[in-house]
Parts: C-alpha cells; structure tokens; sequence
C-alpha cells in the first residue's frame, strides 16, 4: 500500500554526490515554484481544504508550509555562510501549520516562493567547492552540510508537491 506521507520515499543521501547531481538538485529547487503552481491549478477552495491523508495537513496548509520551510531554509544557508557552524533555530512546523496564514489565500505564499526559489537560486548557483563543504548545526539533527541541505530541499519541495498531485490523482480532480 501506498504511504500517503511519503509519496516519493523518504529523504536519502549519499555523501558521494557528484557535482552535475548537485545541479540537478539545484534545478529542482528552481523548478519547485512552476510545479507546485501546475499542481494546485484549478483547484477549488474546497479542494485546497482536503487533507492530502487522514489527519494530514490540507491542501492549502502544504503550500503555506513550503513558503515557510523554504524560507526557514534560505536563512540556514546565509547563516553557514557567514558564520563559523552557527546552531540554527528549529522551528515546529506543525504548530506553523496551525496559524491563521495557513489557512488563508494561498496565492500569498505561492509568489512568496517564486521570489524567495528565484533569490536562493542565485546564491546556490555563485557557491564554491568550500562554500558547499561549510555546515550548521540543527538542534535535531546535528551538523548538516550546505550540501547535503541542497539536496534535503530538492527532495523537500517535490515531496510536498507530491503530496497534492498525488491526492488529485486519487480523487479524481485531474
């Protein structure tokens, strides 16, 4: 059976990362955008008020939380590149997910992510080797590289992007 919370598996890495596989992550961060605007295309506002699985987050939460998570993403990044291994502030997604902006207007947060993918992008694309190699330390998750991160939000962004093609596709709306 299908695991609704993970449509596209759960997040691998492997630390042997060529670099032409690091531009392919970085194009899908950039392609992120278009694809989550192609995938709640035409939908409803009741549709965008459907939970994409039991006790799941709704439609319209998953394209706040996107804006949200990559944002928090953006400023991980600009933090390890200007400070020695800073220790980031985690932040709980779930109670994020709950505030009166997610359940809201979502074109707010889709043109937020168009322009926060667009300036990110222009920062991942201008990293050197070492800038790749400098790290932060997540509360949870200990030190993590920019590298590995690129790779977390690729996977990150079509994951969620997932979540809502794939609930489309179940319910018949496409």
């Amino acid at each position: 059976m299908e695991d609704l919370r993970y449509p596209i598996g759960e997040f691998k890495y492997d630390e042997e990362i060529r670099d032409h596989q690091l531009d392919l992550k970085i194009k899908q961060i950039e392609d992120a955008p278009k694809n989550l605007r192609i995938a709640v295309d035409g939908l409803s506002e009741k549709q965008l008020d459907t939970p994409y699985r039991p006790e799941g987050w709704t439609l319209r939460q998953v394209v706040h939380h996107l804006a949200d998570s990559h944002m928090n993403g953006f400023i991980r990044f600009k933090w390890a590149l200007t400070e020695d291994s800073p220790t980031i502030k985690a932040y709980d997604e779930k109670r994020w997910a709950e505030l009166s902006d997610s359940f809201e207007d979502i074109q707010v947060s889709l043109s937020l992510f168009d322009v926060l993918i667009k300036k990110w992008v222009l920062l991942l694309k201008s990293l050197s080797p070492e800038d790749l190699e400098k790290k932060f330390i997540h509360p949870d998750s200990g030190l993590v590289s920019l590298r590995r991160n690129i790779h977390l939000y690729a996977w990150h962004g079509d994951h969620h992007i997932a979540h809502i093609t794939s609930l489309k596709k179940r319910m018949g709306w496409e």
